[in-house]
């Protein structure tokens, strides 16, 4: 978009370009999870190396960046746009490229995820504004929430049964039956959430470890969650499902509580991974 001083910006395109490659990559051209995934992060972060420095926090923007992708892989796909380029300021974006490099090894992030203690000592700087990578918290979590995401269909209940047995379960299909309300209905929806948080902290008062069964699709949803549930001292495993883009319709077709079809394909619009930081521990199942 155009500014007042007549430059041009594109806020955000990071973000919408990942999430466009996820819908190809996906929707259009089947693409092994893995390599796709690999792409994708590549796509939101690649801008990272040029801006580090300019960002608030620049040490937890590495930190959570390199959870997901390979940094030193992340540096050869910003050299090689700089070098791209027709522009004057090229030896300086080449330099900060370097000065990124040198960054990620002073903070032992080159080519290899950022270590820590153990996975509460990450989720505990990665949820405070001004923490220590290298702090390891005194308490510990005193119970465990299992949080599924995945599309409609995707076979998160396949797996509950195979997996997790016996577990109590919160379940927005279930709680939205129980009300009967239809899954297009926002207003309804944000009551079936709030009815499904009451039941979590039950749940997390007692100290009862439970499963959280719903889409959770975007990070924003997840995020929400997390906080809620690491509130009260309870540690997250996310257990991300997916099956093909392809047999999906089918398969929520085959679903108890089918996801009318245009809802399904708008989640899947928006669907966005869990990265492997928004846990304690993140499980893929593809």
């Amino acid at each position: 978009m155009a500014e007042a001083d007549g430059s041009i910006t594109a806020h955000g395109h990071a973000r919408k370009g990942a999430q466009t490659a996820r819908r190809v990559l996906y929707m259009d051209i089947p693409t092994p999870f893995a390599l796709r995934e690999q792409i994708t992060v590549l796509v939101r972060y690649h801008g990272l190396p040029l801006w580090l420095l300019e960002k608030p926090n620049p040490v937890k923007e590495l930190v959570k960046a390199s959870l997901e992708l390979d940094t030193r892989l992340l540096a050869l796909l910003a050299r090689a746009d700089a070098l791209g380029r027709i522009c004057a300021d090229q030896a300086d974006l080449l330099y900060r490229i370097d000065c990124f490099e040198a960054f990620c090894r002073e903070q032992d992030c080159w080519g290899q995820p950022r270590a820590f203690a153990s996975a509460h000592a990450r989720m505990h700087y990665l949820q405070q504004e001004q923490g220590y990578p290298d702090y390891v918290p005194f308490d510990q979590p005193v119970c465990e929430v299992i949080l599924m995401s995945g599309l409609p269909g995707a076979g998160k209940d396949s797996y509950i049964k195979k997996h997790l047995p016996g577990l109590p379960v919160i379940s927005l299909d279930d709680i939205r039956e129980e009300m009967d309300i239809d899954p297009t209905d926002k207003t309804g929806n944000g009551h079936v959430i709030q009815a499904a948080k009451e039941q979590a902290r039950v749940f997390l008062r007692s100290k009862t470890p439970f499963l959280w069964n719903a889409t959770n699709t975007t990070r924003s949803m997840r995020t929400q969650l997390v906080e809620l549930f690491t509130s009260y001292k309870a540690s997250v495993k996310m257990v991300y499902i997916e099956s093909p883009y392809r047999q999906l319709h089918g398969q929520n077709r085959n679903r108890e509580a089918m996801v009318p079809a245009a809802v399904l394909e708008k989640l899947a619009w928006k669907l966005e991974v869990p990265a492997p930081w928004e846990a304690h521990e993140v499980v893929y199942y593809v």
